[in-house]
């Protein structure tokens, strides 16, 4: 009690220490979940530069423009002023129509169209490709079909004759493509697991600096572990309970069913119990609060990267894929997946779950062990 009460009272004497584990954390899990809101991009800017005025060309440009992921928001007079508004961003995508377009499909030869995307916007470049593609291909179809009607066949086999061998793509898992299901319910994880870890390490890292280890070690009684675990069972209540409030707002919006949210939560509470004994271990073993914050950062700011969700595991090279698998947070967002869109059975996690529990206890051992040295070495403290 005598931790407790003392780890709560420097909380309350440090806005800033309670405000990242508390409001702060609120406001930036739910600023995740209402940037993904819309759930699926739509309405993307692309500009026209249509050199053949045909009604052929017009009646693209109003089939793009009708197009839901789409909107014609520039009409350009030549290829300078388009090259201009790609580079300002003013569009993400521009489709150049050639001259005599409309001609040259009259005489049965074949129009080539241009597509500039910029694709270092990957999602955009994507969707808009993909929404081009569509319209472009419809149209072509209408035009074949019509031709083919022309020359004597009946609709049905214009159809079937222009499109013999036909691919039904079905989506099995997040098939609307709602990347508020798909970004916004990985990155909630990845934000308390980053500040998990740096808790972990400036609760402990604080001791060491203001050289009040001693003291802290005495309120214990010189019981390590009770006193490891009594100093961080404020920071594990709170990002808990902030975690709690996010994900029931996911459960009210769908995102998840009410008898996934129990395992969910629990998966993640041992992922953070984790992540805090790696943060004091580190503080400890470094006995330099800088030191344990760089590490925090090193480990826990690009693991959503090595995470498999933004470029396949499978593709990386060996070193980075040993690294991506050595990181717990890309087991659990694996495993979530796996419950919330894949429906995984909550037994299938139990193994996962167990090796959690143990990375966690044996962090939290060794934090304990290392307390004594740290607590009753005077060059251990004042380490920035």
């Amino acid at each position: 009690m005598a931790i407790l009460a003392r780890e709560w009272a420097r909380l309350r004497a440090s806005p800033f220490d309670l405000a990242m584990l508390s409001w702060l954390p609120l406001l930036m899990g739910l600023l995740l979940i209402w940037t993904f809101a819309a759930g699926l991009p739509t309405r993307l800017p692309i500009g026209i530069l249509d050199s053949d005025h045909s009604a052929l060309s017009r009646q693209l440009s109003r089939m793009l423009d009708a197009a839901p992921g789409l909107q014609i928001a520039a009409q350009f007079s030549d290829e300078g002023e388009l090259q201009r508004a790609l580079r300002a961003g003013h569009v993400y995508g521009a489709l150049v129509i050639p001259a005599g377009m409309a001609s040259d499909i009259k005489k049965g030869r074949a129009a080539q169209l241009a597509l500039l995307h910029n694709a270092q916007f990957a999602t955009h470049s994507g969707l808009i490709q993909k929404d081009v593609r569509t319209v472009v291909g419809t149209l072509s179809a209408g035009i074949e079909i019509v031709s083919r009607e022309k020359r004597g066949q009946s609709a049905l086999a214009a159809q079937e004759g222009f499109e013999p061998l036909r691919a039904n793509l079905q989506a099995i898992y997040n098939p609307t493509l709602n990347y508020q299901q798909f970004l916004a319910a990985v990155l909630l994880p990845a934000l308390m697991h980053m500040l998990a870890m740096v808790a972990g390490a400036w609760a402990v890292g604080t001791e060491l600096r203001d050289a009040t280890a001693p003291q802290w070690l005495a309120a214990g009684r010189g019981q390590v572990l009770p006193a490891v675990l009594l100093k961080l069972l404020p920071a594990m209540l709170l990002l808990n309970g902030v975690n709690l409030i996010l994900w029931l707002l996911m459960q009210q919006l769908g995102l998840l069913q009410l008898d996934a949210l129990a395992v969910l939560l629990g998966l993640h509470a041992l992922m953070l119990a984790l992540y805090w004994g790696l943060g004091a271990f580190v503080a400890l073993a470094s006995s330099s609060l800088r030191t344990a914050l760089s590490a925090a950062g090193f480990i826990t700011a690009p693991a959503f990267a090595f995470s498999g969700l933004a470029f396949p595991l499978m593709a990386m090279p060996q070193g980075a894929r040993q690294w991506a698998e050595a990181l717990p947070l890309a087991w659990v967002l694996e495993a979530q997946v796996g419950l919330l869109q894949q429906g995984r059975a909550a037994a299938a996690l139990l193994p996962l779950a167990g090796w959690l529990s143990l990375a966690a206890a044996l962090l939290l051992l060794a934090s304990a062990a290392l307390l004594k040295r740290a607590a009753l070495t005077p060059t251990c403290w004042g380490k920035r």
